[in-house]
Protein backbone atom coordinates (compact mmCIF):
# COMPACT_ATOMS: atom_id res chain seq x y z
CA UNK A 1 0.00 0.00 0.00
CA UNK A 2 1.00 3.65 -0.55
CA UNK A 3 3.62 5.37 2.51
CA UNK A 4 0.90 8.32 3.06
CA UNK A 5 -0.04 10.76 6.20
CA UNK A 6 -3.07 12.27 6.76
CA UNK A 7 -3.68 16.07 7.49
CA UNK A 8 -6.79 18.09 8.86
CA UNK A 9 -9.75 16.73 6.76
CA UNK A 10 -7.97 13.41 5.51
CA UNK A 11 -10.15 11.71 3.19
CA UNK A 12 -9.98 7.82 1.98
CA UNK A 13 -8.03 7.10 -0.62
CA UNK A 14 -7.16 3.83 -2.29
CA UNK A 15 -4.27 4.42 -4.59
CA UNK A 16 -4.17 2.12 -7.76
CA UNK A 17 -0.59 0.70 -7.75
CA UNK A 18 0.90 -1.12 -10.15
CA UNK A 19 3.95 -2.48 -8.55
CA UNK A 20 5.19 -1.89 -4.83
CA UNK A 21 8.52 -3.18 -3.40
CA UNK A 22 6.62 -4.45 -0.78
CA UNK A 23 8.64 -6.27 1.29
CA UNK A 24 11.46 -5.37 -0.72
CA UNK A 25 11.77 -2.25 0.94
CA UNK A 26 13.97 -2.77 3.98
CA UNK A 27 16.23 -4.47 1.86
CA UNK A 28 16.12 -1.09 -0.10
CA UNK A 29 16.27 0.90 3.08
CA UNK A 30 19.83 -0.71 4.08
CA UNK A 31 21.24 -0.34 0.69
CA UNK A 32 19.99 3.49 0.69
CA UNK A 33 23.39 4.52 2.10
CA UNK A 34 25.20 3.48 -0.31
CA UNK A 35 27.58 1.35 2.13
CA UNK A 36 28.71 -2.08 1.56
CA UNK A 37 27.01 -4.59 3.57
CA UNK A 38 27.33 -8.52 3.54
CA UNK A 39 24.39 -10.97 3.06
CA UNK A 40 24.60 -12.48 6.20
CA UNK A 41 24.58 -8.77 8.06
CA UNK A 42 21.92 -7.92 5.83
CA UNK A 43 19.99 -11.46 6.27
CA UNK A 44 19.90 -10.66 10.12
CA UNK A 45 18.52 -7.29 10.16
CA UNK A 46 15.74 -8.84 7.60
CA UNK A 47 15.31 -12.15 9.44
CA UNK A 48 16.31 -14.03 5.90
CA UNK A 49 18.53 -16.57 4.91
CA UNK A 50 21.26 -15.15 2.81
CA UNK A 51 20.05 -17.30 0.25
CA UNK A 52 16.58 -15.31 0.40
CA UNK A 53 18.30 -12.05 0.73
CA UNK A 54 20.03 -12.77 -2.88
CA UNK A 55 16.76 -13.61 -4.45
CA UNK A 56 15.28 -10.09 -3.59
CA UNK A 57 18.65 -8.73 -4.74
CA UNK A 58 17.71 -9.67 -8.07
CA UNK A 59 14.15 -8.54 -7.51
CA UNK A 60 15.30 -4.95 -7.38
CA UNK A 61 16.32 -5.02 -10.72
CA UNK A 62 12.92 -4.95 -11.94
CA UNK A 63 12.97 -1.00 -10.47
CA UNK A 64 15.96 0.06 -12.40
CA UNK A 65 18.10 -0.87 -9.54
CA UNK A 66 21.73 -2.07 -10.35
CA UNK A 67 22.69 -3.64 -7.07
CA UNK A 68 26.87 -3.93 -7.63
CA UNK A 69 28.80 -7.15 -5.82
CA UNK A 70 32.14 -6.43 -4.13
CA UNK A 71 33.48 -9.75 -4.21
CA UNK A 72 34.33 -11.28 -0.27
CA UNK A 73 32.58 -8.26 1.43
CA UNK A 74 29.00 -8.32 0.19
CA UNK A 75 26.44 -5.80 -1.74
CA UNK A 76 25.58 -2.22 -2.40
CA UNK A 77 23.77 0.16 -4.40
CA UNK A 78 26.41 2.69 -5.67
CA UNK A 79 25.76 6.56 -4.65
CA UNK A 80 23.24 5.18 -2.77
CA UNK A 81 19.35 6.62 -2.78
CA UNK A 82 17.20 9.40 -0.86
CA UNK A 83 14.13 7.85 -0.57
CA UNK A 84 11.10 9.47 0.31
CA UNK A 85 9.30 9.74 3.25
CA UNK A 86 6.29 11.07 4.08
CA UNK A 87 6.83 11.73 7.71
CA UNK A 88 9.96 13.53 7.02
CA UNK A 89 7.89 15.66 4.57
CA UNK A 90 5.43 16.74 6.65
CA UNK A 91 7.91 17.59 9.51
CA UNK A 92 9.46 20.36 7.02
CA UNK A 93 6.07 21.41 5.77
CA UNK A 94 5.01 25.01 6.77
CA UNK A 95 1.46 25.14 8.99
CA UNK A 96 -0.04 26.51 5.86
CA UNK A 97 0.20 23.99 3.63
CA UNK A 98 -0.40 21.55 6.32
CA UNK A 99 -3.67 23.36 7.04
CA UNK A 100 -4.71 23.36 3.37
CA UNK A 101 -3.50 19.81 2.24
CA UNK A 102 -5.91 16.74 2.66
CA UNK A 103 -3.97 14.14 2.47
CA UNK A 104 -0.17 13.15 0.70
CA UNK A 105 0.61 9.46 -0.65
CA UNK A 106 4.05 8.20 -1.44
CA UNK A 107 4.19 5.28 -4.24
CA UNK A 108 7.32 3.00 -4.79
CA UNK A 109 5.78 2.81 -8.32
CA UNK A 110 2.67 4.21 -10.36
CA UNK A 111 2.36 4.54 -13.84
CA UNK A 112 1.26 8.21 -13.38
CA UNK A 113 0.95 10.37 -10.67
CA UNK A 114 -1.22 13.01 -12.57
CA UNK A 115 -3.48 9.57 -13.47
CA UNK A 116 -3.77 8.48 -9.88
CA UNK A 117 -5.13 12.66 -8.90
CA UNK A 118 -7.38 12.61 -11.58
CA UNK A 119 -8.94 9.72 -10.33
CA UNK A 120 -9.67 10.71 -7.71
CA UNK A 121 -11.31 14.02 -8.51
CA UNK A 122 -13.15 12.38 -10.69
CA UNK A 123 -14.45 10.54 -7.40
CA UNK A 124 -15.09 13.64 -5.62
CA UNK A 125 -12.23 12.78 -3.43
CA UNK A 126 -8.84 14.71 -4.60
CA UNK A 127 -8.76 18.33 -3.51
CA UNK A 128 -5.83 19.05 -1.14
CA UNK A 129 -4.55 15.45 -2.34
CA UNK A 130 -0.92 14.92 -2.79
CA UNK A 131 0.92 11.72 -4.68
CA UNK A 132 4.36 11.00 -4.81
CA UNK A 133 5.93 8.17 -6.64
CA UNK A 134 9.10 6.99 -6.50
CA UNK A 135 9.10 5.48 -9.99
CA UNK A 136 6.12 6.53 -12.45
CA UNK A 137 6.07 3.75 -15.88
CA UNK A 138 3.91 5.63 -17.82
CA UNK A 139 5.03 9.33 -16.80
CA UNK A 140 3.68 11.79 -18.83
CA UNK A 141 4.36 15.50 -19.87
CA UNK A 142 2.99 18.30 -22.28
CA UNK A 143 1.41 17.49 -26.07
CA UNK A 144 1.70 13.38 -25.08
CA UNK A 145 5.02 13.83 -24.48
CA UNK A 146 6.83 10.62 -22.14
CA UNK A 147 8.00 12.22 -18.79
CA UNK A 148 11.01 10.02 -17.93
CA UNK A 149 11.16 9.11 -14.08
CA UNK A 150 14.10 6.74 -13.32
CA UNK A 151 13.40 5.36 -9.61
CA UNK A 152 13.91 7.89 -7.23
CA UNK A 153 15.78 9.98 -9.56
CA UNK A 154 13.99 12.94 -9.20
CA UNK A 155 10.56 14.27 -8.04
CA UNK A 156 7.07 13.28 -9.65
CA UNK A 157 4.36 15.19 -7.75
CA UNK A 158 1.02 15.85 -8.81
CA UNK A 159 -1.57 17.84 -6.49
CA UNK A 160 -5.38 18.28 -7.10
CA UNK A 161 -7.21 21.21 -6.59
CA UNK A 162 -11.03 21.99 -6.88
CA UNK A 163 -12.17 25.45 -8.51
CA UNK A 164 -15.46 27.20 -8.85
CA UNK A 165 -15.74 29.70 -11.47
CA UNK A 166 -14.83 27.85 -15.04
CA UNK A 167 -11.73 27.34 -16.71
CA UNK A 168 -11.19 31.02 -17.37
CA UNK A 169 -10.26 31.73 -13.55
CA UNK A 170 -6.62 29.47 -14.06
CA UNK A 171 -5.33 31.50 -17.14
CA UNK A 172 -1.40 31.64 -16.73
CA UNK A 173 -1.43 28.89 -14.28
CA UNK A 174 1.23 27.02 -15.38
CA UNK A 175 3.33 29.95 -14.99
CA UNK A 176 2.58 30.33 -11.73
CA UNK A 177 3.34 27.14 -10.77
CA UNK A 178 6.87 27.93 -12.46
CA UNK A 179 7.66 30.68 -10.46
CA UNK A 180 6.65 29.19 -7.08
CA UNK A 181 8.87 26.20 -8.56
CA UNK A 182 11.95 28.66 -8.56
CA UNK A 183 11.33 30.14 -5.31
CA UNK A 184 11.22 26.56 -3.99
CA UNK A 185 14.62 26.20 -5.19
CA UNK A 186 15.82 29.63 -4.17
CA UNK A 187 15.42 28.04 -0.56
CA UNK A 188 18.45 25.68 -1.67
CA UNK A 189 20.41 28.63 -3.77
CA UNK A 190 20.18 26.65 -6.53
CA UNK A 191 21.76 28.91 -9.24
CA UNK A 192 20.81 30.40 -12.99
CA UNK A 193 17.30 28.86 -12.63
CA UNK A 194 14.99 30.75 -15.42
CA UNK A 195 11.65 29.80 -16.86
CA UNK A 196 10.24 29.33 -20.14
CA UNK A 197 7.05 29.46 -21.70
CA UNK A 198 4.89 28.31 -21.01
CA UNK A 199 5.45 25.15 -18.60
CA UNK A 200 8.97 24.43 -18.28
CA UNK A 201 11.80 25.50 -15.13
CA UNK A 202 15.11 25.67 -16.63
CA UNK A 203 19.17 25.85 -15.11
CA UNK A 204 21.76 26.88 -17.04
CA UNK A 205 20.16 26.96 -20.47
CA UNK A 206 18.66 23.15 -20.25
CA UNK A 207 15.64 21.58 -18.97
CA UNK A 208 15.20 20.88 -14.98
CA UNK A 209 11.62 20.73 -14.75
CA UNK A 210 8.29 20.46 -16.65
CA UNK A 211 5.34 21.12 -15.54
CA UNK A 212 1.34 19.57 -16.85
CA UNK A 213 -1.92 20.82 -16.07
CA UNK A 214 -4.84 18.46 -16.41
CA UNK A 215 -8.33 19.39 -16.24
CA UNK A 216 -11.21 17.64 -14.90
CA UNK A 217 -15.06 18.63 -14.22
CA UNK A 218 -17.22 20.95 -15.32
CA UNK A 219 -15.01 23.96 -17.43
CA UNK A 220 -17.46 26.44 -17.92
CA UNK A 221 -18.21 25.81 -13.68
CA UNK A 222 -16.57 23.77 -10.38
CA UNK A 223 -13.76 22.48 -12.26
CA UNK A 224 -10.46 20.55 -10.98
CA UNK A 225 -7.34 20.96 -11.86
CA UNK A 226 -4.10 18.37 -11.72
CA UNK A 227 -0.81 20.24 -11.10
CA UNK A 228 1.65 18.10 -12.06
CA UNK A 229 5.53 18.60 -11.56
CA UNK A 230 8.56 16.45 -13.14
CA UNK A 231 12.06 17.51 -11.31
CA UNK A 232 15.40 15.98 -12.36
CA UNK A 233 17.34 15.63 -9.45
CA UNK A 234 20.66 12.77 -9.69
CA UNK A 235 19.44 11.55 -13.25
CA UNK A 236 21.53 8.12 -14.57
CA UNK A 237 23.63 9.04 -17.57
CA UNK A 238 21.35 6.37 -19.59
CA UNK A 239 18.99 8.85 -19.41
CA UNK A 240 20.49 10.90 -22.16
CA UNK A 241 19.27 9.97 -25.43
CA UNK A 242 15.91 8.51 -23.54
CA UNK A 243 14.65 12.06 -22.52
CA UNK A 244 15.82 13.68 -26.04
CA UNK A 245 16.24 17.17 -25.59
CA UNK A 246 18.57 19.36 -23.54
CA UNK A 247 18.32 18.60 -19.83
CA UNK A 248 20.29 19.33 -16.44
CA UNK A 249 19.10 17.74 -13.20
CA UNK A 250 20.04 19.02 -9.64
CA UNK A 251 23.32 17.04 -8.81
CA UNK A 252 25.40 19.01 -11.46
CA UNK A 253 24.53 22.34 -10.20
CA UNK A 254 23.94 21.64 -6.34
CA UNK A 255 24.53 18.54 -4.86
CA UNK A 256 23.12 16.58 -1.58
CA UNK A 257 19.67 18.79 -1.42
CA UNK A 258 17.22 16.34 0.40
CA UNK A 259 14.54 15.28 -1.59
CA UNK A 260 11.87 15.47 0.86
CA UNK A 261 13.06 18.91 1.85
CA UNK A 262 12.43 19.84 -1.76
CA UNK A 263 9.17 18.09 -1.92
CA UNK A 264 8.06 20.37 1.50
CA UNK A 265 9.35 23.64 0.01
CA UNK A 266 7.50 22.99 -3.33
CA UNK A 267 4.36 22.41 -1.73
CA UNK A 268 4.73 25.40 0.68
CA UNK A 269 5.19 27.58 -2.55
CA UNK A 270 2.28 25.87 -4.26
CA UNK A 271 -0.21 25.38 -1.95
CA UNK A 272 -0.67 28.98 -0.41
CA UNK A 273 -0.65 29.89 -4.27
CA UNK A 274 -3.20 27.67 -5.75
CA UNK A 275 -5.34 28.39 -2.71
CA UNK A 276 -5.38 32.06 -4.09
CA UNK A 277 -5.21 31.72 -7.30
CA UNK A 278 -9.14 32.51 -7.99
CA UNK A 279 -9.01 35.82 -6.78
CA UNK A 280 -5.92 36.82 -7.50
CA UNK A 281 -5.33 35.26 -10.71
CA UNK A 282 -1.96 35.73 -12.94
CA UNK A 283 -1.89 39.34 -12.84
CA UNK A 284 0.96 39.07 -9.18
CA UNK A 285 2.77 36.66 -11.05
CA UNK A 286 3.21 38.69 -14.47
CA UNK A 287 6.42 40.77 -13.22
CA UNK A 288 7.80 37.53 -11.34
CA UNK A 289 7.43 35.27 -13.90
CA UNK A 290 9.22 38.50 -16.65
CA UNK A 291 12.17 38.91 -14.45
CA UNK A 292 13.09 35.04 -14.71
CA UNK A 293 12.39 34.40 -18.58
CA UNK A 294 14.94 32.78 -20.21
CA UNK A 295 13.93 34.24 -23.67
CA UNK A 296 13.31 37.82 -22.97
CA UNK A 297 13.97 39.84 -25.94
CA UNK A 298 15.31 36.69 -27.69
CA UNK A 299 14.77 35.40 -31.07
CA UNK A 300 12.28 32.51 -30.92
CA UNK A 301 9.81 30.39 -33.07
CA UNK A 302 6.35 29.29 -31.44
CA UNK A 303 5.27 25.85 -33.58
CA UNK A 304 1.60 24.65 -33.63
CA UNK A 305 0.76 21.37 -35.82
CA UNK A 306 2.54 22.04 -39.26
CA UNK A 307 2.59 26.38 -38.50
CA UNK A 308 5.80 28.30 -37.27
CA UNK A 309 5.49 31.87 -36.16
CA UNK A 310 8.98 33.37 -35.59
CA UNK A 311 10.42 36.46 -34.18
CA UNK A 312 11.40 38.68 -30.68
CA UNK A 313 9.56 37.26 -27.64
CA UNK A 314 8.54 40.21 -25.21
CA UNK A 315 7.33 38.46 -22.55
CA UNK A 316 3.85 37.75 -21.12
CA UNK A 317 0.21 39.60 -20.84
CA UNK A 318 -1.78 39.53 -17.89
CA UNK A 319 -3.35 36.27 -18.79
CA UNK A 320 -0.16 34.78 -19.26
CA UNK A 321 -0.39 34.37 -22.93
CA UNK A 322 2.66 34.55 -25.02
CA UNK A 323 3.70 38.77 -26.81
CA UNK A 324 5.49 37.44 -29.80
CA UNK A 325 6.67 40.58 -32.03
CA UNK A 326 6.80 39.64 -35.52
CA UNK A 327 8.01 41.71 -38.08
CA UNK A 328 7.31 45.29 -35.60
CA UNK A 329 3.82 43.57 -34.84
CA UNK A 330 2.31 41.99 -31.65
CA UNK A 331 0.64 38.62 -31.98
CA UNK A 332 -0.41 36.83 -28.82
CA UNK A 333 -0.48 32.99 -28.16
CA UNK A 334 -1.97 31.20 -25.71
CA UNK A 335 -0.42 27.60 -24.26
CA UNK A 336 -2.72 25.13 -25.61
CA UNK A 337 -0.98 22.84 -28.33
CA UNK A 338 1.84 25.26 -29.16
CA UNK A 339 5.31 25.19 -27.97
CA UNK A 340 8.21 27.95 -27.73
CA UNK A 341 11.95 27.39 -29.51
CA UNK A 342 15.06 29.22 -29.52
CA UNK A 343 15.94 30.23 -33.20
CA UNK A 344 19.19 28.31 -33.55
CA UNK A 345 21.96 30.34 -36.88
CA UNK A 346 20.10 33.35 -36.52
CA UNK A 347 16.17 34.77 -37.38
CA UNK A 348 14.05 32.80 -39.23
CA UNK A 349 11.36 35.32 -40.21
CA UNK A 350 7.71 34.91 -39.74
CA UNK A 351 7.11 32.52 -42.40
CA UNK A 352 4.13 29.53 -42.16
CA UNK A 353 4.92 26.13 -42.72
Amino acid sequence: MPRRFGLPGDIPLSLQQHATLGALRPLLEQLADGEVHSGEALGEVLGVSRAAVWKQLQKLEAFGLQIESVKGRGYRLPGGLDLLDPAQIRAALAPVAVEQLAQLSVCDQLDSTNAQVLSALDSGQGHGLVVLAEQQTAGRGRRGRQWLSPFAAGVSLSIGWQFSGGVQRLEGLSLAVGVALARALARFDVPDVRLKWPNDVWCRGRKLAGVLLELNGDLTDRCGVVVGVGLNIRMPESATEAIGQPWIDLDRVRPGISRNHLVAAMLDELVPMLAAYPETGFAPWRSPWMALDQFADAEVCVHAAQQRWCGVARGVDNSGALLLEIDGQPRVFHGGEVSLRPVSGGACGGEKL
